[in-house]
Order: C-alpha cells, then structure tokens, then sequence
C-alpha cells in the first residue's frame, strides 16, 4: 500500500469548497496543519450565503485562501496556480443532484464534464501529486448485482448527474495513463451530516418535520440507501489524499442500508414530532437501492466509518436547531 506523502510544504486545492462536503474537506485539512485553496463560483443551485456560512471557519485561518472562479474558466484555473505550488487537488465542485439533472442537463454537462477537463488541463504539467475525483454512487444506477464493487463492469446510469459523473471518472482515468498524473476516484454514497444541502432527503425531512410540514415521499418509501456520515466520508476523503496511487476508484460508503420510511422514524424520535407523510408517485432517476462494498477502502486506506445513521441523524437534529434552521433556503 502507498503510504502518506510526506507535506514539504504543498498547498491542496479544493474545488467547490464551499459546498457541505468541500467545506468540510477544508476545515478537517486546516486543522491538521494544511495550506488550502478554495476554488468556489458561489452559483445559485441553492443560496450563497450558505456556502459562505460554511467557510466562515476557514476564513479565519491564515492557511486558507478563497478564490471565486468557475472551474470552466482557464483564467480563474490560472489564477489559481499562479505563484503557488498546489501539490493535492480534491475536486468537489459539480452540478448536484439526480432530479435537477433531468430538467436542466446541459448545465451538468457543461460543470461536470467540461469543467472537470479544464481542471485536468490545468494539472496536467503542473507536477500534481495526487487528484482526487469525487464521483458519486449514482453511477451504478439500476445495477442489479449488490453489494456494489468497484469492478462493476455493467454500470447502468439513469440520469444525466450519474452520466457526467461517469464521464468525469473516464477522464481521470484518460488523464492518470496519459500524464502520470495519480488519481483516485471516490464514489460518496448519500452523505449527510451538518451543512448537507437543503434539498437532500434528511436535511429536507427534518426541516419539514420541524416546521410542522408534510413530508414528500416518492414511491412507497420501501427505497433504500447507504447513508454515510460526513466525518467518515472526510476522513475515507484525507486518506486518499494521503496515499496517492497510479488510478484508482473507491466506494467510500458506510456499507449498511436503510429503508427511507426507517429514517423518517429516526428523525421523529430525534426530533421528539410526528411526520405527516404525503405520497407521491416515484420519480424518474431514482434507484431502488445503495450499497456500497467498502472492502476496496478498508485494505487501501484503512476505511473504517463509525457513524451509525441513528447516530448521524441526532447529530444532523442538534446541528440544524443550533443553526440549521436560519440557513434553510430553499426548501
């Protein structure tokens, strides 16, 4: 196993690093003793002023710098890379969520893919040590074979998000055998945890619950998911960083399912309220199922999550009574 690069002075850029598991990324690696540089265009697909929220932390840190840029653009890439050496890449921004991706694809295309190839072209004779794609589960889709393994051959994407985010891996891929560059693609299953984005399923079914709102479930809530606390997925996250390989791609996942109506009773209890559901027929996109075999991560990095969603879930509760609540816009 590759072991931990040794930090003679490299700075790691995060990209959309004012996003709930960029930011995250962020505070965990200043904490260590880390330079960071936050690439982040603040779009609009849920309210800015969360994303600064989230930095508010690392912008007090003299380790930390923000750039506001789009990864599409060549000159905010270069002002990035200019007068630095950016020797780790963690790269997190994207055009979010399975259901958006069907209304507006080409915005997906355009971030997720195109964006990702201009970073790479960025990188590619810029002596980068280790690249670290976040990919995402959606890229099984409908696979029928689970738990889900890393050498799924019959990958079968249902949406556009799922489509650019296998896009994005084969790139990497492309750029890994072509310039040498290391890279890791990490594969989050249904992260969530504090700062979650607001239109996600426990950050929305709690904020509904609380304000005494019904709560939307598409389908007969018989979905499963493999919900994967953000602190295990931050740490599967410094791990690879730490440990470069050649090409590689991980499921960082907490290896567990849950069925969606079992959260909902987790979140009640948590909450000490009743949900009042409202049926909805399914939706275009949505997978019956997550799972994630993590065997790949524990024998690489050491993997071992240790968040239980019952756990996850009180946490998440405490957080959004702390602060949650003013930061819900858009729900």
């Amino acid at each position: 196993m590759p072991g931990r690069l040794n930090d003679d002075g490299g700075t790691v850029l995060v990209t959309g690093g004012a996003g709930f598991i960029g930011s995250h990324v962020i505070d965990a690696l200043i904490a260590r003793g880390d330079a960071v540089v936050c690439l982040d265009n603040f779009d609009d697909f849920y309210d800015p002023a969360v994303k600064r929220r989230n930095l508010a932390a690392a912008l007090r840190s003299e380790r930390f710098t923000l750039i506001e840029g789009d990864i599409r653009d060549p000159a905010a890439l270069r002002r990035v890379f200019e007068g630095r050496r950016i020797a780790r890449v963690f790269h997190a921004a994207a055009r979010a969520g399975v259901r958006p991706s069907l209304q507006a694809p080409l915005p997906y295309e355009e971030v997720n893919v195109r964006g990702t190839l201009q970073l790479l072209e960025a990188c590619r004779d810029r002596g980068i040590r280790n690249f670290v794609f976040a990919s995402s589960s959606s890229v099984y889709g409908a696979c029928e074979r689970i738990p889900f393994r890393e050498t799924e051959s019959a990958l079968q994407p249902i949406s556009p998000y799922a489509a650019t985010k296998i896009a994005g891996e084969y790139l990497c891929r492309t750029y890994a055998s072509l310039y040498g560059i290391p890279i890791t693609c990490a594969r989050f299953f249904t992260v969530y945890g504090p700062r979650q984005r607001p239109e996600m399923a426990i950050h929305q079914f709690v904020h509904r619950i609380e304000q005494g709102e019904p709560v939307l479930v598409f389908g007969d809530g018989t979905a499963r998911r493999d919900f994967t606390y953000i602190d295990d997925v931050v740490a599967g996250v410094l791990a690879i960083l730490d440990r470069p390989h050649t090409f590689e791609v991980i499921n960082l996942g907490e290896s567990r399912v849950v069925e969606l109506l079992e959260v909902i009773r987790l979140i009640e209890a948590a909450l000490g309220k009743s949900a009042h559901i409202e049926w909805r027929p399914a939706q275009p996109g949505d997978v019956p199922v997550t799972f994630a075999d993590i065997g790949k991560a524990v024998s690489l990095l050491g993997y071992a999550p240790r968040t239980a969603v019952k756990d996850g879930i009180m946490a998440f509760v405490r957080w959004y009574r702390a602060e949650g609540a003013s930061r819900a816009g858009g729900l």
